[in-house]
Formats: structure tokens, C-alpha cells, sequence
């Protein structure tokens, strides 16, 4: 049995884990960490140090502020990490590159096997279309989330721009300067509303034509089964970072 530590146990997602490994024979929260100490279940700390379980690995989908106290954990008790959570800053990142020297850590701005599905497809077609089409993506997510754009418009940005033989430049909005589009930048943009899982909607826009690629996620049952897949898959790896392609590599 694999003994997760579920960080940001009491938020939405954390709450969708829970109830998903309640009946998962090969492994389950042994404890939780968040502000919200409340719990029916199991031991939920707001200090790391406290903890006194035997851990496993660790499922993260909480906050950036989070991070610090995380990583000194994970690189102190040498638990491996997946972390979902997004909106981690330059430095943080790079902290989690130099754990990930000490542990296994698995990070992934989206846990949806479908959307990374998406990623691939439209790295080939950015590929074939270089030159000649206009990308951008347009990411909706519901009124509450608080980085933007999302770590998956990110991710998948950057999957493109690895595909592409030219410079790149990221466009974040466009109502700040009056001029023509230029053909290396990306558009990213992002709309915040009601309860709006997460919709990824990439465009090719050609001379007459236009080719679209896009995900939609009607609930968040899909990112809480891809992290304890992950999880799953992360127990006993040796340190270095593990994405999701990874995952679905070992699967094939």
C-alpha cells in the first residue's frame, strides 16, 4: 500500500483525491497538509514538521506560497513529489529542478492525459504549419483561479515553441499597443468565469483556413486520476523530474 501525503488536502481538488482513493487498493492519504486543519478522515497539519506518518509520496494541488515549506520537507525526509500545483515563480521552479537532484519529482502543469494528447498534436501540426499560420490559444477557467494564464496555456506555448524552427515571442493581450500582428508571436489569452473547469482551445489561422485543436474538461475528476497515477507511478523512481509524457510512455 503507497501512503500519500495529500498537500492542500481541504481544497477542491484535494477533496476529489480523497474521495477517489477511499476505495483504491494499492494506496491511500495517510495525511494531509493544509491551513484548513478540519478533517473526518485523517491527520491534517498546517506545519510539515508535525507530521508523523510514514510517507510514501507526496500529491501537491495548492498554493506557490506553499512551495517552500514543501520542498525543504521533501529534500529533508527524501519523499518523492508530484506537484500540480501552478503559477510557481522563476526562482521556485528552480528550486524544484535542484530538489528534484535529491528525490523523484514528478511535475506537470496539467495532470489530464487527454490534454497532454493535445500538446502532441499540435506540436506536430506547429511543426507541418510553420511559417504560414498564426497560433494562438485562448484558456477559460472558472472565476476562482488565481494565476493567469494558466500553467497549461504555459505549458503547451512552450511545447510549441520547442517545436518551431523560428524565435518566439509570447503575446500575453493586445489592447495595450496599436500594430499589425507579427508572424513569431504566440497569443495567449485568458478568460475567468463562473465554474469553468479548464477549456484549452488552440488556433491555426492560415490565408482562408483555419485549424483548430481543443480540450475541455467537464469536471476535476480527470486531474485527480492523472496525479494519482502519477503518484502511483513516482514510488520507488530514481531522483531526476518526470513529466507526463513519462507516465504515458510507461504505459504503452
Amino acid at each position: 500500500m503507497i501512503n500519500i501525503l495529500l498537500s492542500g488536502c481541504n481544497g477542491k481538488m484535494g477533496r476529489v483525491i480523497t474521495n477517489l482513493l477511499e476505495n483504491d487498493g494499492a494506496a491511500r492519504v495517510v495525511c494531509g497538509y493544509d491551513i484548513n486543519t478540519a478533517s473526518d478522515t485523517y491527520p491534517v497539519y498546517d506545519n510539515l514538521s508535525n507530521v508523523k506518518e510514514k510517507v510514501d509520496v507526496i500529491i501537491d494541488f495548492s498554493n506557490p506560497a506553499c512551495l517552500d515549506a514543501l520542498v525543504a520537507f521533501c529534500g529533508d525526509r527524501r519523499i518523492p513529489l508530484v506537484l500540480a500545483t501552478t503559477g510557481l515563480s522563476t526562482a521556485q521552479r528552480e528550486k524544484v529542478a535542484e530538489l528534484s537532484k535529491k528525490i523523484p519529482v514528478f511535475s506537470s502543469a496539467n495532470m489530464s492525459v487527454g490534454v497532454n494528447l493535445l500538446i502532441a498534436l499540435v506540436k506536430k501540426a506547429a511543426s507541418v504549419l510553420e511559417g504560414n499560420f498564426d497560433i494562438e490559444i485562448i484558456e477559460k477557467h472558472h472565476n476562482q483561479k488565481i494565476d493567469a494564464p494558466s500553467g497549461t496555456a504555459l505549458m503547451i506555448a512552450d511545447e510549441i515553441s520547442s517545436s518551431l524552427k523560428g524565435h518566439v515571442d509570447y503575446v500575453y493581450d493586445r489592447h495595450y499597443v496599436r500594430k499589425k500582428r507579427e508572424q513569431s508571436e504566440i497569443g495567449i489569452h485568458s478568460i475567468r468565469g463562473g465554474t469553468i473547469v479548464g477549456e484549452h482551445d488552440v488556433i491555426f489561422a492560415g490565408n482562408d483556413e483555419i485549424i483548430e485543436v481543443k480540450h475541455t474538461a467537464t469536471g476535476k475528476e480527470v486531474f485527480a486520476v492523472g496525479a494519482i497515477k502519477a503518484a502511483k507511478y513516482l514510488v520507488g523512481k530514481q531522483p531526476g523530474m518526470y513529466n507526463m509524457e513519462d507516465l504515458v510512455n510507461s504505459q504503452i
